[in-house]
């Protein structure tokens, strides 16, 4: 890109200024450099003849008939066109504002699995440890104790739960910056399954429900016998509607309402803001999930309330230290880089600066003639 600029008033001395400024050598940079004054006067005595310093030069040889005519000595008679060669403005793209980095999505990817791996193992283990129902009945509620349970509650819950994961899948396949929306849930989730795990094994509560089954215990709860439970639990994603979640104890924190509060906060926040009516459905039916889950007795009310709070306080801190990037900064005043996962948080997102646009394309590329036929993907909305 060229900007170009006339300058009658410059002298020139000022423009052989410029030029040994910039590094550009024009035809006119021979001529002696003096020292040029705050206010340059054209009529004063000491103003030097500007036909003849520019009558040698090649420049103003081959342009004199360009240039305007006027009295000598005129400022219009010292009019010079400067082309200067400036670099076009680089793309977002190019500068890489948001950048994909797929080996850290992958990474974030790595770490989900082994944290669900280590919910599960915590749950096979702790079923051995669940009290006897027959000795020990379910803790007092204020809701449970006022509602009596309903199985197919919890099958409504769990098809919800399907319902809003698939949606979340669509959404975040189709956002332009997948990678980081992507590495972001993964990242979330892992927390949160990690800190379930502990919460579950360190406190074992008795069954809520009086009709939900629970397989036998095992004698001896060997290697072999916890492996085979945790990866009958991942066969089935942790749902009982799969008839693979047989093992009851998990209940510090409700995993249904994470899946549930986690689901509806991705398709808020990465989704256009015009679609509020699709987000109110969205929070109705995480809702509902949460209530059927109550209603089924699969959870005691504080697993849900626990498990409210967590996910919320960490997908708002999380979203508020990425949406800042001077929160990047670890020192004395930032109080939230001292959460125990701010490490993982700097590392997955500090080449990402500020919040990223809510902007969608395929993933797939498609041929030429399709895509100018396609309907354009909603943009950001404010």
């Amino acid at each position: 890109m060229k900007v170009l600029l006339k300058a009658p008033w410059l002298s020139t001395k000022m423009m052989q200024k410029l030029s040994s400024g910039y590094g550009v050598v024009y035809p006119w940079s021979y001529l002696p450099c003096q020292e040029v004054p705050d206010s340059y006067d054209y009529n004063g005595p000491n103003v030097p003849n500007h036909q003849s310093a520019y009558a040698g030069s090649p420049y103003h040889q081959q342009n004199n008939s360009q240039l305007p005519q006027s009295d000598a000595g005129s400022p219009a008679s010292d009019a010079v066109m400067i082309k200067i060669d400036v670099p076009s403005p680089l793309r977002d793209d190019q500068q890489q504002r948001y950048p994909k980095e797929i080996g850290k999505t992958l990474l974030a990817l790595v770490f989900l699995a082994l944290n669900f791996f280590l919910a599960t193992v915590s749950l096979s283990l702790v079923h051995d440890r669940v009290p006897d129902r027959d000795t020990y009945g379910p803790l007092p509620d204020a809701f449970l104790d006022r509602v009596q349970p309903q199985d197919w509650a919890l099958d409504v819950s769990e098809i919800l739960i399907m319902v809003v994961v698939n949606s979340c899948v669509v959404l975040i396949t189709f956002h332009k910056h997948r990678f980081i929306v992507m590495r972001r849930v993964f990242l979330l989730l892992s927390v949160l399954y990690l800190m379930r795990s502990m919460t579950m094994y360190v406190t074992v509560l008795p069954v809520s429900s009086r009709t939900y089954y629970c397989s036998p215990k095992s004698n001896a709860s060997s290697a072999g016998v916890i492996v085979k439970r945790a990866f009958q639990l991942i066969s089935g994603m942790g749902l009982s509607i799969n008839g693979k979640q047989i093992y009851c104890g998990d209940y510090i924190y409700s995993g249904h309402t994470v899946t549930l509060v986690l689901g509806y906060l991705v398709i808020s926040e990465y989704s256009p803001k015009r679609f509020w009516p699709i987000h109110w459905i969205y929070w109705t039916a995480s809702l509902t999930g949460v209530v059927m889950v109550l209603v089924a007795h699969g959870h005691y009310t504080v697993d849900v309330l626990i498990a409210y709070y967590a996910t919320t306080r960490l997908f708002w801190t999380y979203h508020t230290l990425a949406n800042n990037s001077l929160l990047l900064k670890q020192n004395g005043n930032n109080y939230i880089g001292r959460e125990w996962w701010y490490f993982a948080f700097r590392y997955f997102e500090r080449n990402v600066r500020g919040p990223i646009p809510l902007q969608y394309d395929c993933p797939l590329s498609l041929p030429t003639s399709w895509a100018k036929k396609s309907p354009k993907l909603p943009g950001r909305e404010s």
